[in-house]
């Protein structure tokens, strides 16, 4: 039985446009400058947001040439998924607990 899921990494994938970069990763491997142009953002803004997904160990770099490619750890997501259907399970196996009230 789960006990937590992990918040750190929820954190790190609340932002709204972390997540757009997830999405956009989890399609094809990118690099700054197509994920400038997919999102809008400002390239300083964008390579700080990529800066937390890395240190978060959710997508790793692969350099090619002068460009920097970013590749989603599937791996880390799963194990997000797993945990959040882990807890699912546990609400469904739970669904008839009631604790009265004193």
């Amino acid at each position: 039985m789960m006990t937590s899921v992990d918040t750190d990494l929820i954190r790190v994938l609340a932002d709204p446009l972390r997540l757009r970069i997830v999405t956009l990763l989890a399609e094809e491997t990118l690099c700054t400058t197509h994920l400038v142009a997919e999102t809008g953002a400002r390239q300083t803004n964008l390579s700080n947001h990529l800066r937390v997904l890395r240190e978060a160990g959710v997508v790793e770099t692969e350099p090619c040439g002068r460009f920097t490619y970013y590749k989603l750890r599937a791996d880390v997501i799963a194990s997000l998924a797993g945990q959040f259907a882990e807890l699912a399970e546990s609400a469904r196996a739970a669904a008839g607990n009631k604790r009265s009230c004193p």
